[in-house]
């Protein structure tokens, strides 16, 4: 097993309340649905949805990215009516360092839940046990403070604030670092 592993056949990841699974074009209208909302795009450097050919062509990317070796985006999905809600999963994937970014957001729907906090439980554990993952490191807006807990739920340890790391819709804007270690998760 190891990070080539997560690349081979898409994996499927259960919960008590969740399916996380592949994301298909069929998720499409569903994604719209969320990223059309700029409660979700608040803290993303992208304007809301305006189409669900926006939402395509972002599955398409994260198809690409997976094809590539760079990524790994799990649907998220209540076990009841595998409807997408949401997404989670590992960008920056960093083979040789044994660690990756993660990242996720969710329909406002299903907000304060406990939804994401079941996700990316999931998520880490299967980065730590089958990607054979060290280090897993989230950047979040520190004015997030749902990500910022829903992290630390999940053993993530703030790290500081990098000043100024993004250009996000035309301002620099600083980014909180978080990270668990493999060694750390209970």
């Amino acid at each position: 097993m190891g990070i080539e592993s997560a690349f081979i056949d898409f994996p499927l990841l259960e919960t008590d309340r969740l399916l996380l699974r592949e994301i298909h074009l069929r998720d499409a209208p569903h994604m719209y649905s969320y990223f059309s909302k700029g409660e979700v795009t608040k803290y993303y450097n992208l304007e809301p949805f305006t189409s669900e050919k926006q939402a395509e062509d972002l599955i398409h990317r994260f198809h690409q990215r997976y094809s590539e070796r760079k990524q790994i985006r799990w649907a998220i999905t209540l076990r009841e009516n595998d409807q997408l809600i949401g997404t989670c999963g590992f960008h920056a994937i960093e083979e040789k360092h044994y660690k990756a970014e993660i990242g996720y957001e969710l329909h406002p729907s299903f907000w304060a839940k406990g939804i994401m906090t079941e996700a990316i439980e999931a998520v880490i554990h299967y980065g730590f046990d089958h990607m054979l993952l060290n280090r897993i490191e989230a950047f979040y807006d520190p004015r997030n403070g749902s990500s910022g807990r829903v992290l630390e739920k999940n053993g993530f340890v703030f790290e500081g604030i990098l000043k100024k790391r993004y250009l996000k819709k035309g301002e620099f804007v600083d980014a909180a670092i978080a990270a668990v270690l493999k060694e750390n998760i209970r």
